[in-house]
């Protein structure tokens, strides 16, 4: 979620949204637009390029009104200014208008920076909107929206959702509340995946929880239900490669608690649960035997196999025998 500093008031003179992630930069503006509105009804809102703002702009847009009224100015892409409007900008930081909001949106960086520095000497209420690069921060980002929507969805629902939509975080949150929406109670994987079957990373996850688990049937008829889909085969053997690895590092690793060998691997520690209660019934001779098999399987796909559906399968077996090596002689 988007991070804010300690002014958190949104009806602060000057607000900077600095950062290049589209839905934090959004929310930023839509929540002092939402203040604004609050205490005014009729508040005037500009939300303007930077094209649009040239040269006296600023000034004409906060000079006092005859009825007094309240307004929001929104300046987008504001590293993009001109050099004489930058001027302008920071003369206005220096003495902002009452009951004028001004919202800056920066993406940061060297570019335009010295507004930015101008704005945050100023004492602008800054709401930081990066991108998110990282699994772990979209992870959090679901986590977020659930809180906020105030329910509950378990670690594992979190991330299959995440693993299921991807990147994308309007599509991250508009997710999430459709499942508040239309699921009472706590959200779980299972819910997830009825709601998410076919999506490509949520079938190749499938494929492989089922495989490492020695599930063979039902690891072979998501694999069919995945290609039928059109989930691309290089994207089920990438699954069962992180399926099998992870079954390798937690096996190797010395005992603790999931929080210890979260750090440890750099895996969450929800993920260490899981992959605990997989490994059952594995040894380090199945894992080598595993690990082989993906390499064989993804080699197949990659064109050193005339079908790689049957590559595929043949790996899902292999993983799934191997997953049930301990005990057998």
């Amino acid at each position: 979620m988007a991070r804010k500093t300690a002014n958190d008031d949104p009806l602060a003179p000057v607000t900077i949204a600095v950062g290049q992630e589209d839905l934090l930069l959004d929310r930023a503006v839509q929540e002092v637009v939402a203040a604004a509105k609050a205490a005014d009804a009729d508040t005037d809102v500009r939300d303007l390029t930077p094209d649009q703002v040239q040269p006296g702009t600023l000034a004409e847009l906060t000079s006092p009104s005859l009825f007094a009224e309240r307004k929001v100015v929104v300046v987008r892409n504001a590293q993009d200014l001109s050099a004489d409007t930058v001027k302008d900008v920071k003369a206005y930081l220096a003495a902002p208008a009452e009951e004028i909001t001004l919202v800056l949106l920066h993406a940061g960086g060297a570019k335009g920076k010295g507004l930015l520095d101008a704005a945050r000497k100023a004492g602008a209420r800054e709401v930081a909107c990066p991108k998110m690069t990282k699994p772990a921060d979209r992870l959090a980002f679901v986590r977020g929206e659930f809180r906020t929507l105030g329910r509950s969805a378990t670690p594992e629902a979190c991330q299959a959702l995440v693993d299921a939509i991807g990147s994308d975080l309007r599509e991250l949150a508009s997710a999430v509340a459709q499942l508040v929406a239309d699921v009472d109670g706590t959200i779980d994987e299972e819910v997830v995946g009825r709601y998410y079957t076919g999506r490509a990373e949520a079938s190749s996850f499938t494929v492989a929880d089922r495989a490492v688990e020695g599930r063979t049937a039902e690891a072979l008829e998501a694999l069919r239900w995945s290609l039928a889909t059109g989930v691309a085969p290089v994207m089920i053997t990438s699954a069962l490669a992180q399926g099998v690895r992870a079954i390798g590092k937690l096996s190797s690793a010395r005992g603790g608690r999931p929080a210890d060998l979260a750090r440890e691997l750099g895996m969450p520690p929800w993920k260490i649960d899981r992959v605990r209660q997989q490994m059952r019934g594995w040894t380090p001779d199945g894992v080598a035997v595993a690990l082989r098999a993906v390499a064989e399987a993804d080699a197949g796909v990659k064109g050193a196999g005339e079908d790689p559906e049957y590559a595929l399968e043949k790996a899902v077996v292999t993983i799934a025998r191997a997953a049930r090596s301990r005990g057998r002689s």
